[in-house]
């Protein structure tokens, strides 16, 4: 059975960006797999409407087929989702944070009764049994610190859709000595190879 990989990057740099370059090294350790790469910089996702909510929130059977039209997007990001094994994310922290193309890709993806449900015990994710990779780079952030908000969100909300198994390979702290950051990253990535 072939190995399906989602690589998704989202830094703002087509040249010369960190995430992207770790996206790459970490998706070429599985060369036999099927890649499908979406580039959220590149070509970003739509933010959510009023019309995109009240589709959302229409039950299945109910709903017009402008609200269809309105949710195919979504419904289709999270197909790809659903078919793939391991996901490689490029996430540049910006103002400590994840950047907006790839808050929009989540706010299309975690949908309610879709890739999570609420019950009585409380929400349960509908995504097990896959890997999710973050591919962190940040100017002066600590991975995993009080002020890192992209890496702790990212593990949060790839876990509230039941993506538990979540690796963080950091080139953080770039600014302060990006030669030894890198190495880091690099050993980090080694290490996901000899697993």
């Amino acid at each position: 059975m072939t190995h399906r990989i989602l690589r998704i990057d989202a830094s703002a740099r087509a040249q010369g960006s960190v995430t992207r370059d770790l996206t790459g090294r970490i998706t070429a350790l599985w060369p036999a797999a099927h890649v499908l790469h979406r580039d959220l910089a590149a070509n970003p996702l739509p933010h959510l409407t009023e019309d995109w909510v009240s589709a959302n929130f229409t039950p299945h059977a109910n709903r017009t087929a402008a609200q269809e039209k309105a949710l195919a997007l979504s419904d289709s990001l999270i197909d790809e989702l659903r078919a793939a094994d391991t996901l490689v994310i490029g996430l540049p922290v910006y103002n400590f944070g994840v950047p907006s193309a790839l808050k929009a890709w989540i706010d299309h993806v975690a949908r309610a009764g879709v890739t999570f449900r609420y019950t009585e015990t409380g929400p349960e994710g509908l995504l097990t049994g896959k890997r999710a990779i973050l591919a962190m780079a940040s100017g002066g952030t600590q991975a995993g610190a009080e002020i890192d908000y992209a890496s702790t969100y990212m593990r949060h909300i790839l876990g509230f859709v039941g993506i538990t198994d979540v690796t963080v390979v950091a080139a953080d702290q770039l600014a302060l000595d990006a030669d030894a950051s890198l190495a880091r990253a690099l050993d980090q990535i080694g290490e996901l190879q000899a697993a």
